[in-house]
């Protein structure tokens, strides 16, 4: 198989060919959530990213070692290095130990996950699992010279690292910048400069969350649990490093530095960052206030809700759009993508359906290289749906008998229904709210509603029609019988 992928890469803001470091073999690192609430629509953006790029690098033979961690430590309030951590602040308002906190919500985000048909890391770590590992590496910064101690908190020496090293390469911020941007903060004046970050924290003797260390009683700092915990199990160096945009400063900025500082290399090969999703134009967030919770858009309950929209719906939707690009949330998009979706599952049963003819008018093969084509640059999902959406086309009119399709022709066309709408794309038929319904059912019933008209029996034929109406069962008699949908 043409291993052609295009992907852009945020450090040197280009698009390059994927190239792993010891093919077939693929390291994949994507920073997972912060435990102490419901996920929201936000967080099923590079969910949904990056396991469709899992999917893909699965699909051409790639043996991938996925890791998503989940922080459950040292996510302080503001993303700062001082504060409340969140989790223990959500602890503390519940009267919960905060590792019940941490399990509750991580269980809700797995099902959540679950419903999206996201499929599972091959290793999920959590960032209180790695508390040694994450001191031994504070240690070895020190050791090279990058930290200092200051009252039992260890901070990275961002400015000597910039002496020997470029701190702001992935986001194209200079230090210069940062110093004449800062001011000294309060709460801040134990570090040498205000950029300086924590590696790790002492513990005030009102903080819940802490461990035992050669400096202090204390806790890791936000930025060193994934530095730690991606060259843990995917080596010092590995392929790539994936996350949200508003992760790429400070986060993964101050990641390059520390495993540079550590290790005297930087780790990651390919940066790739989703963008946003937004309301009104303004990022949605749960610091905002502005957020809606996934299990809120699957049952409808929000003010900002006209009706439920389906894990698959929600899929699809993002989908539509390039990771890259922001989407803007609203009803009509939602439901236009409720539509889109449903239009892409009904042609896929219809494909099923279809009786093979000796000749073929239609182009398989080009339908196929254009599909490969627009995943491989970049994974442009949106152009990719719409050859999809050029395959619907092709079904309609062959089950119209206005195009036709020979044997081989119409498995290729099975095939690629199946690889690209199923398997890498990750759409699926959904339960629906009339789950007794089933299609055997239905057919059943509408095959006794045809039986009463060849009697003239129109009463009960026309009752039949109402009632499954009113389930929601759309009915299109044609020549050679029936057809239906379900709303």
């Amino acid at each position: 198989m043409d291993k052609n992928l295009i992907i852009y890469n945020s450090l040197t803001r280009k698009k390059e060919k994927f190239e792993p470091i010891k093919s077939p073999y693929v390291g994949l690192y994507v920073c997972g959530p912060t435990v102490y609430g419901d996920a929201h629509l936000g967080h099923a953006r590079p969910a949904i990213t990056f396991d469709l790029l899992y999917r893909y690098l699965k699909h051409l033979d790639y043996k991938v070692r996925y890791v998503r961690n989940i922080t459950d430590v040292g996510h302080l309030e503001n993303d700062a290095d001082d504060g409340e951590d969140k989790i223990a602040k959500k602890a503390r308002l519940e009267q919960l130990e905060p590792m019940e906190v941490v399990e509750y919500f991580t269980h809700r985000y797995h099902e959540n996950m679950e419903a999206l048909n996201v499929l599972r890391p091959n290793i999920e770590p959590k960032a209180s699992g790695h508390i040694i590992e994450q001191q031994l590496m504070a240690e070895k910064i020190i050791e090279h010279g990058f930290a200092y101690e200051v009252n039992g908190s260890i901070y990275f020496d961002v400015e000597k690292y910039n002496e020997k090293h470029d701190y702001g390469k992935l986001s194209g911020r200079k230090l210069e910048d940062l110093q004449s941007n800062t001011r000294q903060l309060e709460g801040q004046d134990e570090k040498k400069n205000p950029f300086d970050f924590a590696l790790w924290k002492k513990a005030a003797p009102e903080h819940i969350m802490r461990w035992p260390s050669k400096w202090s009683e204390g806790f890791p700092g936000w930025h060193l649990e994934c530095s730690t915990m991606s060259t843990k199990y995917l080596g010092e160096q590995f392929d790539i490093h994936g996350g949200g945009m508003d992760l790429l400063f400070p986060h993964h900025e101050c990641e390059i530095a520390q495993s540079t500082a550590a290790n005297g290399k930087e780790s990651v090969k390919y940066w790739m960052h989703n963008n946003m999703i937004t309301i009104n134009g303004q990022k949605m967030g749960k610091s905002l206030g502005n957020f809606i919770t996934l299990e809120e858009l699957f049952s409808g309950n929000h003010k900002l809700l006209e009706k439920p929209y389906s894990p698959m719906t929600v899929r699809f939707f993002i989908l539509q759009a390039h990771y890259r690009s922001t989407v803007d949330f609203s009803n009509e998009a939602l439901q236009a993508a409720e539509k889109g979706l449903e239009r892409l599952l009904k042609a896929g049963k219809i494909l099923q359906q279809l009786i093979a003819e000796k000749e073929s008018t239609v182009n398989i093969d080009e339908l196929k290289a254009n599909c490969y084509q627009s995943i491989n640059d970049d994974l442009n999902s949106p152009i990719l749906i719409a050859h999809l959406f050029e395959a619907v086309r092709f079904i309609y009119l062959i089950k119209e008998g206005k195009e036709k399709i020979n044997a081989k022709d119409l498995e290729q066309l099975k095939n690629l229904y199946q690889t690209f709408v199923y398997d890498i794309l990750g759409l699926q038929e959904e339960q629906s709210d009339n789950s007794e319904f089933t299609s055997d059912l239905i057919d059943m019933i509408l095959t006794l509603r045809l039986e009463a008209k060849k009697n003239k029996d129109f009463s009960t034929a026309d009752k039949i029609r109402d009632e499954l109406t009113k389930k929601g069962i759309t009915i299109k008699d044609t020549k050679d019988g029936f057809e239906w949908e379900q709303n």
